[in-house]
């Protein structure tokens, strides 16, 4: 990500969130899908992430590819290892990185998740889809509002014309059910 793309307070080391992140999975090549499996159930992780013997983040394996790679092809997961089913070298965050740029990315790229690296590359975070929309939702929210301050204001008297006439209906309709 080029540094010159980042705003003050929208670096994904900034939000409150990521201090509240849990540790992420972390495990070798040569670690065992049975274990990692296990190792993802205890925790409730959708994904665990392959580093090399210098902590760098090599490859991502997630359920679906647990799944897919070994569930749908039948073998057996004590005996494969997740370097033979991972993803290798994912898309990395720096800690430093704009969150909504990657937001960007993830959605255009269709990945759903997102290893944070710090400035020596070792892992920091996991970030999801999730976790990117819960952090935009309340910005959402505002624009939202603002824009409907902005349509209702700029066309008050319309909206007035169509509240009474709203209510004259809805008045009648109660007035006809109860004579009737």
């Amino acid at each position: 990500m080029p540094d010159n793309a980042i705003r003050p307070g929208n670096r994904l080391m900034d939000r409150p969130e990521y201090r509240l992140k849990q540790q992420p999975l972390t495990c070798t090549v040569n670690t065992s899908v049975f274990d990692a499996v296990l190792m993802m159930s205890e925790k409730s992780y959708g994904a665990v992430i392959i580093i090399d013997g210098n902590k760098k983040v090599i490859g991502v394996v997630t359920e679906r590819d647990v799944m897919n790679k070994v569930v749908g092809k039948e073998l057996n997961a004590k005996k494969t290892v997740v370097g033979d089913i991972m993803t290798p070298n994912p898309r990395l965050a720096r800690e430093t990185d704009d969150l909504i740029d990657w937001l960007r990315i993830m959605s255009n790229e269709r990945f759903r998740r997102l290893p944070v690296v710090d400035s020596k590359g070792h892992i920091k975070a996991v970030f999801t889809q999730g976790d990117f929309v819960s952090y935009t939702w309340p910005d959402l929210m505002y624009q939202m509002k603002s824009m409907a301050t902005a349509t209702v204001s700029k066309n008050w008297a319309v909206f007035l014309i169509g509240g009474g006439i709203a209510l004259y209906s809805l008045v009648t309709i109660i007035v006809v059910k109860m004579m009737g």
